[in-house]
């Protein structure tokens, strides 16, 4: 019998990694905003083709995630750490890719998504800046979904501590300047964050050798054995394959954005970085959630699965219902540490009680998907997404912007997130993943 799994002691450390970004990532926005609004808008444009690309790198994170929890919770170690080593080579060939795309394309991503002319002039050099950190982006991804695979989850949150405090160390002075040099602006982010994804990649390489007696050789990081990330694909393409399409239909949102003017664009980025940390804790629930139906599901835990993310849908509703709540209300005092434009700081607040419906929605995405992933039941999630990511989400935002402005956006965001939410609650309460759930664990048994 599997101990039962204690979902906040994985829950935690997780949640301190989403905090650690989230705040950095906050640290940078407030920096650029300190520099002018159109500073401010390029960083939030440039984030969000970042956060886009970086889904491609999370076809790796989580089918290997998903993989190595199922392995190791039908007691094949020796199948975990063969997998594990798969990750480096595809993370060099998909990096690699994607440095490629940025450098090359850069100006076209820019115009696609109407930057304002006082945007492009900064976002150009930052996002090219920024090519070469994907590159160690997907290699840091891979490798700490591999660790908090085996539950090395403080090990985790201990690199990622390291990595984002030296980013923000580095990037105060770069971007401020010292002394009598004036810095280097956005671009100076950038330079750190390139610095810190350093970093993290030496401490994962570390904690490999120590934690999971994992040393990878030269080859490791180019070899890509068909066998072995078979399986990762089959779990990871659907997965992302949502995440990209939903990052595409946002783009779409951002580009109806950005015809409404800096203003709306600035409006924007501060309400999306103030909206990351309700995220955090229904974010590290779904991953937590994740990692322990996995394991539960190669243990032929089936009941035990079920009754955990149960307990982590009910978690999250109150937590990030509760958190959406506190910054509605608190949003005139913490809008005023990104500006202080009274138009901004109105429109965001309408924002941010809008969104009461949006998290609140959201939840049952964070932790039914990778629920329902975990399981083995990749196709329908990302199957039943789709649609309304691109209906609702992307041609949805192109209309609802021009009748309502931002507030038409945000409407269609919380759409969107309800439909999507509800079909994987039905899908996982009529018991749709059980069928899936045993063919893992016959898969699993059979390789261990």
């Amino acid at each position: 019998m599997t101990p039962r799994p204690r979902l906040n002691a994985i829950a935690g450390p997780i949640l301190g990694e989403f905090l650690l970004g989230m705040s950095v990532a906050m640290a940078g926005l407030w920096l650029a905003s300190h520099t002018s609004d159109a500073a401010a808008g390029a960083f939030g444009m440039s984030q969000q083709v970042l956060e886009t690309l970086v889904v491609l790198f999370r076809v790796l994170a989580i089918g290997l995630g998903v993989v190595i929890t199922q392995a190791l919770g039908g007691g094949g170690a020796g199948s975990a750490k063969r997998t594990a080593l798969v990750a480096l080579g595809a993370s060099s060939w998909v990096g690699l890719g994607v440095v490629g795309g940025v450098l090359f394309g850069h100006r076209a991503v820019l115009e696609a998504l109407n930057a304002p002319a006082a945007v492009v002039p900064l976002a150009g050099p930052f996002l090219l800046l920024l090519a070469p950190v994907l590159l160690l982006e997907a290699y840091n991804l891979s490798m700490a979904a591999i660790l908090r695979a085996h539950l090395h989850v403080r090990d985790s949150l201990f690199v990622m501590l390291v990595m984002h405090a030296t980013h923000l160390l580095l990037a105060v002075p770069l971007m401020r300047g010292v002394g009598g040099w004036d810095g280097l602006g956005l671009n100076g982010y950038a330079l750190a964050m390139l610095a810190s994804r350093a970093v993290g990649l030496a401490l994962h390489l570390v904690l490999w050798r120590r934690r999971l007696d994992l040393a990878p050789r030269g080859r490791d990081w180019w070899s890509v054995p068909w066998p072995l990330l078979a399986p990762v694909l089959r779990i990871g393409v659907p997965g992302a394959a949502v995440e990209f399409v939903y990052r595409a239909a946002f783009m779409v949102s951002l580009a109806a954005t950005a015809r409404l003017g800096v203003e709306a664009l600035a409006t924007h980025a501060y309400t999306l970085q103030i909206l990351k940390y309700v995220l955090l804790v229904s974010m590290s629930i779904g991953w937590a959630s994740e990692i322990m139906v996995g394991r539960l599901v190669g243990a032929g835990e089936l009941r035990l699965a079920d009754a955990l993310v149960r307990k982590g849908v009910r978690n999250g509703l109150l937590a990030s219902g509760g958190f959406a709540l506190l910054m509605a209300l608190g949003a005139p005092w913490v809008l005023r540490a990104f500006t202080h434009d009274p138009v901004i700081i109105r429109a965001a607040q309408t924002l941010l009680w809008l969104s009461l419906a949006l998290e609140t929605g959201r939840v049952f995405n964070l932790v039914l998907n990778g629920a329902l992933r975990a399981t083995g039941d990749a196709i329908f999630p990302a199957a039943a997404s789709m649609g309304s990511l691109i209906v609702v989400m992307g041609v949805g935002s192109f209309f609802m912007s021009r009748w309502l402005g931002l507030p038409g956006i945000w409407l269609v965001y919380a759409l969107d997130e309800w439909i999507r939410g509800l079909l994987m609650l039905w899908r996982w309460t009529h018991r749709g993943w059980l069928d899936h759930a045993r063919q893992t664990q016959r898969r699993v048994r059979g390789v261990a």
